[in-house]
């Protein structure tokens, strides 16, 4: 069989140099991975298949992307920017308030990247390079939330016997875990007494009074 004349040893072209044009095709061809992703799963997915789907040749995907797990990386950082921008700014509402907001905006994040967020808890599974991505990511928030559990400690507000860090970890491991089992695996449960029953084991954990939400 005759090998592919497409020459794919050069880098893509940085995303600050393409024309606006060229920012079309490049979204075009990240609209059309996740297309693919999500209908045949990461390990059966070709870039081919991607360039079919974007209505482009298939060196064309090569200008943008140096591989189908190149573009992977970049679909599953948006997904983690989506989903883990949850915390609340608004300093008038009270840290029960913001951890229920947060949780509740988390949710309807991961419903919405949920096709999404399965492969990727999928590849990370197997693939060490998006179990660092996914360690990172998480890790961030978890930190996130930890400092913000320290400034509730020194208010007063909160257990002081609890560590931040580890509150945190374990706090977002319950909901990411509550979440993907609910979500992805389908199991059965009323919307709204998951959600809140999510709520009130994360205020009770960390001490915060309940009926300041």
């Amino acid at each position: 069989m005759a090998k592919s004349s497409v020459n794919t040893s050069s880098a893509p072209a940085p995303v600050e140099t393409l024309t606006a044009r060229g920012r079309k095709t490049r979204d075009a061809l990240l609209d059309a991975a996740r297309t693919v992703f999500e209908t045949v799963g990461f390990p059966d997915t070709r870039v081919e298949q991607i360039s079919q789907e974007a209505n482009v040749s298939y060196g064309t995907f090569y200008r943008y992307f140096e591989s189908k797990e190149d573009i992977f990386r970049e679909l599953s950082t948006r997904l983690f920017e989506d989903v883990h921008q949850r915390i609340p700014s608004d300093a008038a509402l009270s840290p029960a308030a913001k951890l229920v907001a947060s949780n509740r905006s988390y949710y309807q994040a991961y419903r919405r990247n949920a096709r999404l967020m399965a492969i990727v808890e999928q590849v990370a599974t197997f693939n060490d390079e998006f179990r660092e991505l996914r360690h990172n990511h998480r890790q961030q928030l978890t930190e996130r939330t930890a400092r913000a559990i320290a400034r509730w400690q020194e208010d007063g507000l909160v257990r002081a016997q609890l560590d931040p860090a580890l509150a945190a970890r374990a706090m977002a491991a319950m909901v990411d875990h509550t979440l993907y089992l609910w979500i992805v695996q389908g199991d059965d449960a009323d919307e709204d007494a998951l959600l809140d029953t999510l709520d009130l084991m994360c205020l009770g954990a960390l001490g915060l009074e309940i009926d300041s939400v």
